[in-house]
């Protein structure tokens, strides 16, 4: 299943994508003659686990390629959100690309580099990036696979850490590389990866069902028409499975929380001259077929 959160009729819905539609799951459940619907909001449906998650399917099932006034909509007629609006935690992983902790001139770590982008960052897939020229005047893209926990997760071990994933989604890491790493500004990673629209979030969250091998994934950035990033997750120096385990060793990881696990060498800020956004810009992220994310660029 492709889930996704998508403006329609001046409603919010969170369902499917399917077949060229954007549907209303709750709407196609409860269309079926089924009395209760699947989840209040996407979240929800996270959080109530593998029996919802069978059910949608059935109900995708049943709807074929139905057209339901009110139920389904045309995906080119719809405002896509992103997938999961407002995430528990946004958690970022840094330097997890031996070529990127390279070009970065830092050593390759050995422990996760582990950071958070406030929640309140997340934006749409089609969304504005904007710039904040007041604040920072180094605004950098990075390209990420996104892990979607699904149940709670609490000291789990390498070999069972990806039965506690719900999905994979595209995330774009947008960084103001001062904030994060100059001295006068107290080195702020935080604040530096969490500046309005730094979090750029889906098309859809894709069930990690139709993903066999979130170690095999195409990264891609591309500003412009530019390919500027082109990598893969086999190279990640932490897998998923791998980060995912290290990460609850104390620390519940909770449905709908998202880990941000990393971008592969070709940042702006590591280029010669350096290459920042600015406005005009659109900068493309694509991770294998997850999807793209398509981010204009503002002030």
């Amino acid at each position: 299943m492709r889930i996704i959160t998508f403006e329609a009729n001046g409603k919010t819905h969170w369902g499917a994508w399917s077949n060229g539609r954007a549907i209303d799951l709750n709407g196609a459940h409860e269309n079926r003659g089924l009395d209760m619907e699947l989840a209040p909001t996407v979240l929800d449906f996270i959080r109530a686990g593998e029996t919802a998650w069978n059910a949608a399917r059935d109900t995708l099932a049943w709807l074929g390629d139905q057209q339901l006034d009110g139920i389904t909509f045309p995906i080119n007629q719809v405002h896509l959100l992103a997938p999961i609006p407002r995430p528990g935690k946004v958690i970022g992983i840094g330097l997890n690309y031996m070529d990127h902790a390279r070009e970065s001139g830092q050593p390759i770590p050995t422990n996760p580099i582990v950071f958070s982008k406030f929640s309140s960052s997340v934006v749409g897939p089609y969304d504005p990036i904007h710039l904040f020229a007041d604040v920072t005047q180094r605004v950098d893209y990075e390209a990420e696979l996104g892990v979607v926990i699904g149940k709670p997760a609490l000291r789990v071990s390498v070999d069972d850490a990806l039965n506690y994933v719900f999905g994979y989604t595209v995330i774009n890491d947008v960084s103001a590389r001062d904030l994060q790493l100059n001295a006068e500004y107290g080195k702020q990673w935080v604040r530096g990866k969490s500046l309005d629209s730094f979090c750029p979030m889906g098309p859809s969250v894709i069930t990690k069902d139709e993903v066999p091998d979130p170690q095999n994934l195409s990264v891609r950035s591309i500003l412009n028409g530019q390919i500027l990033q082109d990598g893969n997750t086999c190279d990640m120096i932490f897998s998923v499975a791998k980060l995912v385990s290290i990460l609850s060793q104390g620390i519940t990881l909770e449905p709908g929380d998202v880990i941000a696990t990393g971008t592969p060498k070709g940042v702006g800020d590591a280029r010669k001259p350096p290459l920042y956004l600015k406005p005009g810009d659109v900068i493309e992220i694509e991770v294998g077929n997850l999807g793209k994310l398509v981010n204009p660029v503002e002030d």
